[in-house]
């Protein structure tokens, strides 16, 4: 598999006559122009209005429908120990389905290097938001521990401070009161010893995997119904933000269909020695599954809905690359699954467009079609406002002005699949 090291030229492109999806409100504009120089969009207009300088690259979006590229809010990137080639593969997958930006949430020593190649545009790749070196019961057991923790991984430069279970309520308490001082967000699970309730308190900022939540309201049924508005509104006045991974969640929880799962086609994108570790780890959970999980994968519907009419940010985001759960096409699942959850198909988009620029508002200016916007764009052959799996349908993306279209989105894919299919490849 050939590596994808690149350099990104400042350029001038202009999508003609194509349908505008601006995700600023639930609209579509007709036949417009969208004029990018270099890594900006520098104009959006009628066609008819917006003059193409000469030498620009001319993209005929006649009868397609153009939308701010999607985001991965939590994903994960293999470590710089993996093969540079499955590296290169799991960025390449994600912005092949439309990810323009990936919030990666398991830091490594060494990725912030990676970090910057992508940024330089060395690396055909999302935009990369790195969370550091997880805290949790394992790598930190006391206060001044976590404290020194949070101050090396702000000196390091990462963009936030993962959690993971198993942390003390004092250990964690510390780690909020630094990362306040030294104002660097941080979100994830929520340690049992903190609690839902305190983590709100205390200023997480990301609730991934809506953790917390289930153990807040029970699963021994629905949840009450004034306990789910008393929580949405502590949810939201608090500033928090809920990252869903609903379709792994019902893997977790055994409800899942292993049949369909092994029949995705995406799999193709992983090598053959993973798809049977996951049936077999698969099959193993299934023997230990809750009860209650039927219950458990219902309530996250609920609970999803409610937080999203009460005015709770959600962010897109599927926990790849994880089993059976290829990078990029989880996302597509997942935004079907959201839809399903009651989500409108407008909401669902904003929750991987228009909401993931207002979170990163502090690192750059994307999100939306219009001008001054980073140069992260889908071109699509349907409209998503009115069918979501409209996503499905790609013909092209533009990551920090640099468009790929469909022929070299299909053409490397091939490379990635017969990379995977090799003997011994992991």
């Amino acid at each position: 598999m050939m590596p994808l090291l690149l350099t990104f030229l400042a350029a001038v492109t202009a999508f003609v006559n194509v349908n505008v999806l601006p995700m600023d409100s639930e609209r579509v504009l007709m036949h417009q122009t969208v004029l990018i120089d270099g890594d900006r969009i520098v104009a959006v207009g009628p066609a008819s209005e917006v003059d193409v300088p000469a030498g620009a690259t001319v993209i005929d979006g006649s009868g397609m429908w153009l939308m701010p590229g999607l985001a991965e809010m939590h994903g994960h990137i293999p470590p710089p120990s993996q093969p540079r080639e499955e590296i290169e593969a799991v960025l390449f997958l994600y912005a092949a389905n439309g990810i323009t930006t990936v919030r990666g949430m398991l830091g490594w020593p060494g990725q912030l290097e990676l970090r910057e190649e992508v940024r330089a545009g060395q690396l055909l790749s999302p935009t990369l938001y790195l969370a550091g070196p997880s805290f949790s019961g394992q790598t930190v057991q006391t206060p001044e521990a976590a404290r020194a923790r949070v101050r090396t991984q702000v000196a390091e430069g990462w963009d936030l401070l993962k959690v993971h279970p198993g942390l003390s309520r004092g250990v964690y308490d510390a780690m909020a009161d630094e990362a306040a001082r030294l104002g660097i967000r941080f979100g994830g699970h929520v340690p049992q010893d903190v609690g839902l309730l305190h983590a709100l308190e205390t200023g997480q900022e990301t609730f991934d995997h809506m953790d917390g939540f289930g153990a807040h309201l029970g699963t021994d049924g629905p949840p009450d119904a004034a306990d789910l508005r008393a929580i949405v509104e502590k949810t939201r006045d608090a500033g928090a933000w809920i990252v869903p991974t609903s379709v792994l969640w019902e893997l977790f929880l055994g409800v899942a269909s292993l049949d369909e799962m092994r029949a995705r086609p995406e799999l193709r994108y992983t090598s053959p020695q993973n798809v049977a570790a996951w049936t077999r780890a698969y099959r193993t959970r299934l023997e230990n599954a809750p009860p209650s999980g039927q219950q458990m994968a219902e309530n996250r519907k609920i609970i999803l809905k409610a937080l999203s009419d009460g005015g709770v940010p959600i962010l897109m985001g599927t926990d790849a690359p994880q089993q059976f759960s290829i990078p990029g096409f989880s996302l597509h699942r997942e935004v079907a699954y959201m839809v399903r959850a009651g989500m409108t198909p407008y909401d669902v988009l904003v929750s991987g467009t228009r909401n993931v620029g207002h979170y990163f508002e502090d690192k750059d200016t994307f999100g939306l079609v219009a001008e001054g916007h980073r140069a992260d764009l889908v071109l699509l052959a349907a409209n998503p406002l009115e069918d979501i799996r409209a996503i499905d349908a790609i013909e092209g993306v533009m990551l920090r002005g640099r468009f790929v279209p469909r022929s070299e989105i299909n053409t490397r894919l091939a490379e990635i699949e017969a990379w995977y299919a090799r003997d011994g490849q992991r």
